[in-house]
């Protein structure tokens, strides 16, 4: 139980520093049966809580709006069993998902997601987000590869379904109510999922391109020439990668030497981090060089380099890993993470860019304007944009520039608002722009079907 004023301001606030709540308390249980009496106490008292993770969400989703209770599933890290010959991994809500790929690593299998806060993020905090990440190319979203959970409802009951099983044909699979409820329908205490063999041979590229038109032929020609071995293929623009420069410090992957001999960030207007994965070596190396040498040859791609080594390889991860942090160096950030067809993708980061610069809130040398500049960058395999609007301070005026004008364009585009993040307490409001009035009734049903006191994560998601 913390309920030291200082102790409390790093469940309060949120990674951004944009959400603040006053909770006075929080309550890290350390089993399923601890926080079932918790919230059977609290749904009696009518006592609002906030399930948290690692506190690693970016749409305020995991800190309170108010003064709800905390409750922290940290103390809840323990790995339950992994089963090698199915691959069937159980674990506690609070393990860190850096530390379950690492178990997994030493067993010769990967866990099926991978994010920029891996470090810190909880594997039940992922699977109340649905969070995407770096693999779902290859591995699917968790609605997938989670085959059970373990859940407490908002009076205390526990739902056991820590299956093991690939098939179960009996009844509505009630598991998928809760990966990406985000806390509102219960808290995930327990997750069962499957997690494939850990690839032999891994291998990256980065590229340098000339336009999103050549990003999108880029992609095409990976799908259909490099297929089972391509898991990942994420693009950024120039803007992102002179944010990153700034914040890394380090040479970049394809830097050149200006006229006075510095390595600077090239001037490509488009990047791509392409990751192949396999089980041969050889094979795999055949094939991405036969790729590179006809993307390079027809000149959708002018320039690149490939990993020689793990040290190499994580390297130019971090030039993608690290543009979130980087967005935040100024100031703040404003983040949207959006679904869109590939063709109108970076529409939006282009349209965003002129209008802030036609309202003139927009300079990266006047420091009196309000917004550093807007970069996109993002899972080009499954169509997801990372809209980061880098900001000198969190300003009325910009939010009023950017939503619902984001949300208005996203929904025009037949689009979704978010993507992988979700709708904490951000995107709430703005639901209708992805989802029908019928859509909207059946989920707020099920929330008071399963919540009918509202005690769970309120003022938030619907």
């Amino acid at each position: 139980m913390i309920t030291d004023t200082n102790d409390l301001i790093a469940f309060n606030q949120d990674w951004m520093k944009k959400y603040t709540g006053q909770s006075q308390l929080v309550l890290k249980p350390k089993t399923t049966e601890q926080v079932s009496k918790i919230l059977a106490y609290c749904n009696e008292k009518k006592l609002a809580v906030v399930p948290q993770g690692g506190n690693t969400g970016l749409v305020g989703g995991s800190v309170p709006v108010f003064d709800e209770i905390v409750i922290s599933t940290a103390s809840m890290n323990n790995i339950r069993s992994f089963d090698e010959s199915s691959g069937i991994f159980k674990v506690d809500a609070g393990v860190i998902l850096e530390a379950a790929d690492t178990f997994l690593a030493e067993k010769g299998h990967i866990f099926p997601l991978d994010l920029g806060a891996k470090g810190s993020c909880f594997v039940g905090g992922n699977v109340a987000t649905n969070a995407g990440g770096l693999r779902l190319l290859r591995y699917g979203s968790l609605h997938g590869s989670v085959l059970g959970l373990e859940v407490v409802l908002a009076d205390g009951t526990v739902m056991d379904s820590m299956h093991s099983l690939r098939k179960d044909n009996t009844g509505y699979d009630l598991k998928q109510l809760f990966i990406g409820s985000e806390g509102s329908l219960g808290i995930i205490t327990g997750v069962s999922i499957l997690c494939p063999a850990r690839p032999k041979s891994v291998n990256i590229a980065f590229l340098g391109l000339e336009s999103y038109e050549k990003v999108q032929k880029c992609f095409q020609t990976a799908r259909s020439d490099l297929c089972e071995i391509l898991s990942a293929f994420e693009f950024m623009d120039r803007d992102s990668q002179q944010l990153a420069a700034k914040s890394l410090k380090t040479t970049h992957p394809l830097c050149q030497e200006d006229e006075t001999g510095v390595d600077s960030v090239p001037e490509y207007p488009f990047y791509v981090l392409l990751e192949t994965s396999g089980s041969t070596k050889e094979h795999d190396d055949e094939k991405l060089e036969n790729f590179l040498e006809k993307v390079m040859g027809d000149e959708t791609v002018v320039d690149g380099t490939v990993s020689q080594d793990e040290t190499q390889l994580r390297t130019l991860w971090t030039w993608r890993e690290g543009i979130a942090e980087a967005s935040q160096q100024f100031g703040g950030v404003y983040k949207y993470d959006v679904s869109l067809p590939l063709d109108s993708m970076y529409s939006l980061v282009e349209a965003v860019q002129e209008r802030l610069k036609k309202l003139n809130l927009s300079s990266t040398e006047d420091e009196s304007k309000p917004v550093y500049e807007a970069v996109g960058y993002g899972h080009i395999g499954d169509g997801n944009l990372h809209l980061n609007v880098a900001v000198r301070e969190y300003n009325k005026e910009v939010e009023k520039a950017l939503e619902p004008f984001v949300y208005e364009f996203v929904s025009k585009h037949h689009g979704s608002i978010s993507a992988e993040h979700g709708l904490g307490f951000q995107k709430k409001n703005y639901i209708g722009y992805s989802k029908s009035k019928v859509e909207i009734r059946m989920i707020k049903d099920i929330k008071n079907h399963y919540d009918p006191n509202g005690i769970l994560n309120p003022y938030k998601y619907i």
